[in-house]
């Protein structure tokens, strides 16, 4: 009777320890998913892959969750499986720029959670290893940066040499930019400096005479810097219902678009150009 009793309480005892790895508490899980989301919105992800990422980890440890998205920071309140438990944390975002790679890789992570391939441990060891991936080789995403932006001149009617002057203001350009933002510089005078600087270069067509046509050049050789990706996710919140995300990511594009308007306007005044 007493082995009967012993045996009983050692594996109710191994499923409890089984369950407890297995699954975070509440506390465990809001912090963890807050900083998730933070990362998420950081790198440019947006506010539905958020929402569906967070979900579908909290769902998978047995817990429900409200989440608030606001522009600068992350509101997350998740609650144990009977709602009688619950953990509430605000978490600032992460300021990593636009990565596809942290994006992509954390949204596998949330997949591997909801499959069961990964426990909260794993999960939270993958996640610290992900953000801390160095950065795509510069020198790269240099390289093809100012190809893709030579393309979007042959794209547009551009003759060779106004691919090869877009592809040297394209290189000069980015690589102020990679500078000035490794020293913390301001992005919005980051932008205005390298559309200055790349507008300058791109006139050549004008100033020398260079091909066929200048103004393709000169045009494009600024398209590097238009923020896409932040109009694009304004769009994509909006149609959601984000409405305070989708303005603030709408607001900082328009800025960023503004200040490259001013230095390509800077450029042309200092060559003297005069489009009528």
């Amino acid at each position: 009777m007493n082995t009967t009793l012993m045996t009983e309480k050692t594996v109710k005892t191994f499923k409890e320890t089984e369950s407890s790895q297995a699954a975070p508490s509440v506390k465990e899980a809001c912090i963890f998913l807050s900083e998730y989301a933070a990362w998420l919105l950081g790198c440019g992800a947006t506010c539905i892959r958020i929402e569906k990422n967070v979900r579908r980890m909290v769902h998978a440890w047995g817990m429900t969750v409200e989440i608030i998205i606001l522009p600068g920071h992350i509101h997350l309140v998740v609650w144990d499986g009977l709602h009688e438990h619950s953990y509430s944390n605000i978490e600032r975002i992460r300021h990593t720029g636009i990565s596809f790679n942290i994006n992509t890789r954390l949204s596998k992570l949330s997949w591997a959670v909801a499959d069961g391939k990964a426990d909260f441990d794993e999960a939270r060891a993958t996640m610290e290893s992900i953000v801390k991936m160095p950065p795509t080789n510069p020198k790269l995403v240099l390289l093809l940066a100012s190809l893709a932006n030579a393309s979007f001149c042959r794209l547009f009617g551009g003759d060779f040499v106004s691919m090869g002057i877009v592809f040297l203001a394209t290189l000069a350009g980015f690589r102020l930019k990679q500078a000035m933002l490794e020293d913390g510089a301001d992005v919005r005078f980051t932008f205005f400096c390298c559309a200055f600087f790349s507008s300058v270069i791109g006139a050549a067509g004008y100033v020398f005479g260079l091909g066929g046509t200048p103004e393709l050049a000169l045009g494009t050789s600024v398209l590097y810097l238009i923020p896409g990706i932040p109009y694009i996710n304004s769009v994509s919140d909006l149609l959601d219902g984000h409405y305070i995300s989708s303005f603030s990511r709408l607001m900082n594009a328009a800025v960023l678009t503004a200040c490259l308007s001013a230095g390509l306007c800077g450029g042309l005044l200092l060559m003297n150009i005069q489009w009528f």
